[in-house]
């Protein structure tokens, strides 16, 4: 991934070298883009190693290996077979998935892509966004320093707090984060604020 401004690659290393729950609430307002299409990310959720909902909890399979690689890497799969989902992998076996990015770039192209043109609807939801990012399954595993991402940093904001969404397995972590205000979350909340 690019960063923007004085950021290093060493210092993104840093940023996702942590518990994914820690990640996942500071990367909420950052900028995400794929080929110049993306935008806010305003909704995230955070998957631990030794979390029963985590891909990575019974250890390291084909399909999760990317999880288990190194910090900042891209760990993307395919959700109930049809819609692939984007993480970004944090400490080994954690990850951060972007549920949900507000639209900022390559509109025209996420229209496309999302047959659709409500702007609210293009990117509100982990496989509405990996289809409005044009993302496929060969990125899984890639360096995240390295185009076809760029990641722009935040600035402060208020955050949301609450439980994932579509899991049985350890379903009351309070590990949801969304940003306060934004009309491009893929669902409310309604459990707590911070």
């Amino acid at each position: 991934m690019t960063l923007i401004q004085d950021t290093t690659r060493d210092e993104l290393a840093m940023f996702f070298s942590r518990e994914a729950e820690i990640v996942a609430q500071e990367l909420v307002g950052w900028e995400l883009y794929v080929k110049g299409v993306g935008g806010r990310i305003v909704e995230t959720e955070a998957y631990g190693h030794n979390d029963a909902a985590s891909h990575s909890f019974r250890g390291q399979t084909p399909r999760n290996k990317a999880m288990f690689g190194h910090a900042a890497h891209v760990y993307i799969y395919r959700s109930y077979g049809i819609h692939l989902c984007l993480n970004i992998v944090c400490r080994t076996g954690q990850a951060v998935l972007l549920r949900a990015i507000e639209p900022l770039q390559g509109i025209d192209r996420m229209v496309t892509r999302r047959n659709t043109d409500t702007r609210t609807q293009l990117c509100s939801g982990p496989g509405k966004l990996a289809s409005a990012l044009g993302l496929d399954h060969a990125m899984d595993g890639s360096s995240a320093y390295q185009p076809p991402f760029e990641l722009r940093k935040g600035i402060a904001h208020d955050i949301l707090v609450g439980t994932r969404i579509g899991i049985t397995k350890n379903p009351d972590a309070p590990w949801r984060f969304g940003l306060k205000g934004s009309r491009y979350l893929s669902r409310g909340f309604s459990d707590r604020n911070k």
